[in-house]
């Protein structure tokens, strides 16, 4: 057992029913009974060493939705090995479990174990003394199975805070039966591939976007940053209000101005957006790989077999987009069963966990299980299986951009997305939006310390 708090050898004999036998047994045995020869020493049955877990509860704080819950399935395995117990204290969506998490810290009433946590997120928990370092918990060996640069993203003043569970980067998914033949290179392309789209089919809207929180601020990151621009300069002075972010964000504007996107756009998020691709309403948008087997699947998507997927287009920049970052599992500073749930972490990131998450879709973690799967794609009759790990796994190492990991990164949404969400719905011009926004975010910078 690993950790720090793992239970004694005393208390280990103890409930095995060791210190029993040996302190016990013998003394009470009869004095004499020659008609019973005492069994050879090697025919005696062991005893029955208790579940490491016994009677124990890992309270759980997670992520649901689309294809998350099918990880838990093996929960009640892991149970049944350890004797053990989970309860799920609370399930929501990426930004309603990062609120629930900012909030807990903050006010000191975190009450479980074991919480969901991603690459982008997981900087602002430590700063506010939130996460177990999990150094202890994880062995370099156990380490090595997963993809080294995920482990990587997940460390921070030279200590791990976050086990991988899967890894995404974004892409362009576009509908091949609407006319789209070849998929957009340039953002400004892009644009006019969807005007088109519009225009030549009554009912379908060109694209779309995540419409507010992180997901519309990172939609407008990877833009911006394809268009040759940085959301920061080397001394954390806002930059994203030059040339390229203007251009990002007139782009948002210009196609919700011509009905190119859903009029309600700015309330989406990441299963709003999934759920009009597969209803078909959608020509063509940026998506994480993670939905591939949602859209695939005839009994959830009305697009499955009709949909193709290429990188990101490039910008002014010469850069292609590739907004990228992994989810994972933490233990929270405040577990009262810790060692439990580093066993509960390891079983749900396991190759069993892994290959599971794989069949959805998912691009996993470890590198083992996504070698099995692009072994698997090799003899799929469906063409797109093999195309789209190779695809991802080019963008991975070449196209791979994390947000700046800083605790600052969701704070800066925050201001920076409802100015966005003013520029696409025509209530302020896109520089003058992205000016106020830079001074509210460089006030917020400097009160941290940056300057």
């Amino acid at each position: 057992m690993t950790g720090k708090k793992g239970i004694s050898r005393r208390d280990f004999l103890k409930a095995s029913g060791l210190v029993a036998l040996g302190g016990v047994a013998a003394a009470c045995a009869p004095a004499a009974t020659p008609a019973a020869p005492v069994a050879p020493a090697a025919t005696v049955a062991p005893a029955v060493v208790g579940k490491p877990f016994d009677g124990k509860t890992v309270r759980m704080h997670a992520i649901t939705g689309g294809s998350y819950d099918e990880l838990y399935k093996i929960i009640p395995d892991w149970e049944a090995k350890t004797g053990a117990k989970v309860e799920f204290v609370f399930k929501g969506n990426g930004f309603e479990t990062d609120k629930r998490l900012v909030q807990d810290f903050a006010a000191g009433t975190v009450d479980y174990d074991v919480c969901w946590d991603h690459s982008s997120f997981f900087s602002q928990y430590v700063k506010a003394d939130g996460l177990e370092p999990l150094d202890g918990y994880f062995s370099a060996e156990e380490l090595s199975g997963f993809i080294p640069r995920l482990v990587d993203a997940a460390k921070r003043d030279g200590k791990l805070w976050v086990i991988p569970r899967h890894f995404d980067i974004s892409c362009n998914l576009f509908r091949t039966d609407v006319g789209i033949s070849k998929a957009p290179e340039t953002w400004d392309e892009y644009k006019a591939t969807a005007l088109d789209v519009t225009t030549k089919n009554p009912g379908i809207f060109g694209t779309q976007s995540a419409g507010k929180e992180e997901a519309l601020m990172g939609r407008f990151y990877e833009v911006q940053t394809a268009e040759g621009g940085q959301l920061f300069d080397d001394k954390w002075e806002p930059t994203f209000n030059g040339p390229a972010g203007v251009k990002a964000a007139k782009m948002f504007a210009d196609l919700y101005a011509a009905k190119a996107m859903p009029p309600d756009m700015t309330n989406f998020l990441w299963e709003d957006v999934a759920k009009n691709f597969a209803n078909g309403t959608i020509g063509m948008y940026t998506e994480w790989f993670g939905w591939y087997g949602f859209f695939q699947d005839p009994k959830s998507s009305k697009v499955a077999g009709k949909f193709d997927m290429a990188r990101q287009p490039k910008g002014d920049g010469g850069i292609h987009s590739g907004w990228a970052g992994h989810h994972g599992f933490s233990i929270t500073k405040a577990a009262k069963e810790k060692d439990a749930a580093a066993s509960l972490i390891k079983h749900l990131t396991s190759i069993e966990g892994n290959r599971l998450e794989a069949k959805t879709g998912i691009l996993i973690a470890r590198q083992s299980v996504f070698d099995e799967t692009i072994e698997a794609a090799n003899k799929s009759t469906v063409p797109l299986d093999k195309k789209r790990l190779e695809l991802a796994l080019l963008e991975a190492k070449e196209d791979f951009k994390t947000p700046p990991l800083i605790a600052e990164w969701l704070p800066m949404s925050n201001i920076v997305y409802p100015t966005l969400q003013k520029i696409i719905l025509g209530d302020v011009e896109a520089k003058a939006g992205l000016d106020d926004a830079a001074t509210q975010v460089r006030d917020m910078m400097s009160k941290a310390g940056y300057y």
